[in-house]
C-alpha cells in the first residue's frame, strides 16, 4: 500500500459568553423551554432590524490579542444564504471577505513535542436554530419535527486553523488547548455537551511527497475530544480503503455516528458561491480602533504561555510540565498557592503531586480542579509533613485519601495522628527492626551477599512491612545496606 499523508484542520465554533444575543436583546441561557427566548429579531419578522452586541466583540478582540492575530479595524458583515426550517431569515448573518481577526497561532505539546499551529482567522457569527426530530409529536400526535428558536441569534465566533495538522492526536491536542484557552480568556464556558463548543474537521490524504492536498471531507460538530479522534481514524482509513480500491473521495460533508464508530454522508459539500454571499445591508461595517483594543487589552489576565514560561523560569518547571499546569486557569491559581506555601525551592514536589495523585484522583472520580475537596492550603500543609519527615511519601498518599473523604474535616495532621501514621525516624527503633528481620531470613542474606540485588529490595519490602509502612525509607536502606556490608 502506498503511504499516505495525513491533513486536516479544524473549524472550532465557539459560542460566546454574553447574556444577550448577537443582534438581539434576547437571553441566551441554555435549558429554557422552547421558544421562550426568541424575539421578533430572532424570528426575522417584518420590519426589524439587527443591532451588534458590543460584548460578542470584545470576546473576538480578547481571542485575537491571546493569539497574536491581527484585529481587523473594519471588517463586514455578510448574509449566508440556505435554506433550513431552523434559519427563520433563511439567511445567516456571518463574515466572510474581511473577518474580524486575522492570523494568529496556537503552540501545544504533542506528547514531549512542542507544536505551533497557525490560525487563518475567527469570525464573528449568529447560531441558527434547532430541528427536533426524535420524539417529537405534532399537534394530532403524529410524527413531526419541531422548531426550538432559542439558539437562533447566538453569537459563535468561528476560529478557523489552517491545514497544517498531520494527526489525531495533534487535532485533538489542538482542540483542548483552544478549548483550554477560550475558557481561561472567559470568553465561552467550554460546555461541549451542552454545545457551547462544536468542532468540524476537515480531513484529506495525499501520498507522501505530494504538494496538492487531496479531496477533503468535513465531518460537522464533533462534540467530545474522544469522538475527534475516533472520527478522524475512521475517516482516514475510509478514504485510504477507497484510494486503494480504484474510486475518488467525493467533497462532502459527515457526521460521524458514535454508535456505530463510524462517519456517514450527510450531504455535498457547498463552496462558497453556493452561499451567495453579499454584505448585510442591515449592519453597518464593523469599526475597531486603537482605544478599543487597549481597553480590551487592559482587562486580559496573564496568558498560559506567558505563565508556562514564569513557570519554568522561576520554579525550573519542564516545559512539558509547565505546560500540563497552565492548561486551565484554576489549575494554575491552585499551583501558585500551594508553592506559595510551601518553603522555597519546592516547587517541583508540588508539580509533582499535583500531575500524580491529584490528577488521578480527580480523574477518577470526573471531577476537575475547581471540584478538588483538598484546597491548596491543605495540600501544601501535608506536603510539608513530607518534607520534615512526619510521613513518608507513600503514606501521604493514604492521608490525601482521608483528606479527600472528608475525614478530620480534611486537616492532615488530624489524620496523621487519629491514624497513627507518624513516620519512625528513630534510628536505634529501625535498626531493631533490620535485626529481627535479618535474624529471620537468612537465605535472603546469603542471596544478596552473593551479588542477588534483588534480596535487597525483598528484605526492605519485609522492614517496611514489620514497621506498617511508617519507617522513614531512606534511613531503612541506609541502616541495612550498612548492616549487610559489615561482613
Amino acid at each position: 500500500m502506498m503511504a499516505y499523508e495525513i491533513v486536516i484542520g479544524l473549524e472550532t465554533h465557539t459560542q460566546l459568553s454574553t447574556q444577550t444575543k448577537i443582534f438581539s436583546g434576547s437571553s441566551t441561557r441554555y435549558g429554557a423551554q422552547p421558544n421562550t427566548q426568541a424575539n421578533e429579531v430572532d424570528m426575522a419578522l417584518p420590519g426589524t432590524l439587527p443591532v451588534m452586541n458590543r460584548a460578542a466583540v470584545e470576546h473576538a478582540i480578547r481571542l485575537g490579542l491571546a493569539v497574536g492575530a491581527t484585529i481587523a479595524p473594519r471588517s463586514v458583515f455578510a448574509r449566508k444564504n440556505y435554506f433550513y426550517p431552523d434559519l427563520p431569515k433563511n439567511y445567516q448573518i456571518s463574515q466572510y471577505e474581511i473577518p474580524v481577526v486575522l492570523g494568529g497561532s496556537l503552540t501545544f505539546f504533542v506528547g514531549d513535542k512542542e507544536t505551533t499551529i497557525h490560525l487563518t482567522r475567527a469570525h464573528l457569527e449568529e447560531d441558527a436554530g434547532k430541528s427536533l426530530h426524535e420524539n417529537y409529536l405534532g399537534p394530532h400526535g403524529e410524527l413531526s419535527t419541531g422548531i426550538d428558536l432559542n439558539r437562533t441569534g447566538t453569537p459563535l465566533l468561528e476560529i478557523v486553523s489552517e491545514p497544517e495538522l498531520r494527526s489525531a492526536a495533534e487535532a485533538v491536542a489542538y482542540a483542548k488547548t483552544l478549548h483550554s484557552l477560550v475558557m481561561w480568556l472567559g470568553i465561552c464556558d467550554g460546555n461541549m455537551q451542552e454545545g457551547s463548543f462544536r468542532i468540524d474537521v476537515n480531513v484529506s490524504v495525499r501520498p507522501v511527497g505530494q504538494k496538492e492536498f487531496g479531496t477533503r471531507c468535513e465531518i460537522k460538530n464533533v462534540n467530545s475530544f474522544r469522538f475527534i479522534e475516533r472520527a478522524i481514524h475512521y475517516e482516514v482509513r475510509r478514504q485510504i480503503e477507497l484510494i486503494e480500491d480504484g474510486g475518488k473521495v467525493v467533497q462532502e460533508t459527515r457526521l460521524y455516528d458514535a454508535d456505530l464508530d463510524e462517519t456517514r454522508s450527510m450531504r455535498s459539500k457547498e463552496d462558497a458561491h453556493d452561499y451567495r454571499y453579499f454584505p448585510d445591508p442591515d449592519l453597518p461595517p464593523l469599526v475597531i480602533g486603537q482605544d478599543w483594543i487597549d481597553q480590551v487589552q487592559q482587562s486580559m489576565p496573564t496568558l498560559p504561555d506567558a505563565l508556562r514560561k514564569r513557570f519554568v523560569n522561576d520554579f525550573g518547571i519542564a516545559p512539558i510540565d509547565a505546560a500540563q499546569l497552565s492548561s486551565s486557569r484554576a489549575l494554575a491559581t491552585y499551583f501558585e498557592e500551594v508553592v506559595n506555601a510551601l518553603p522555597p525551592g519546592q516547587a517541583k514536589l508540588a508539580a509533582n503531586w499535583l500531575m500524580g495523585e491529584v490528577s488521578a484522583t480527580l480523574n477518577r472520580e470526573e471531577k476537575d480542579i475547581t471540584q478538588c475537596p483538598v484546597t491548596a492550603p491543605l495540600l501544601a500543609a501535608l506536603l510539608k509533613r513530607i518534607l520534615d519527615n512526619t510521613v513518608s511519601n507513600k503514606i501521604a498518599r493514604d492521608v490525601f485519601a482521608a483528606m479527600w473523604a472528608g475525614e478530620e474535616n480534611g486537616q492532615p495532621d488530624a489524620i496523621i495522628a487519629a491514624k497513627g501514621l507518624t513516620q519512625i525516624n528513630d534510628s536505634g527503633a529501625i535498626e531493631a527492626m533490620i535485626e529481627t528481620v535479618l535474624a529471620a531470613n537468612a537465605a535472603i542474606v546469603a542471596e544478596y551477599r552473593a551479588g542477588k540485588q534483588k534480596a535487597f529490595n525483598s528484605l526492605v519490602g519485609q522492614i517496611m512491612k514489620s514497621a506498617k509502612g511508617k519507617a522513614n525509607p531512606q534511613q531503612v536502606n541506609d541502616l541495612l545496606k550498612a548492616k549487610l556490608d559489615q561482613a
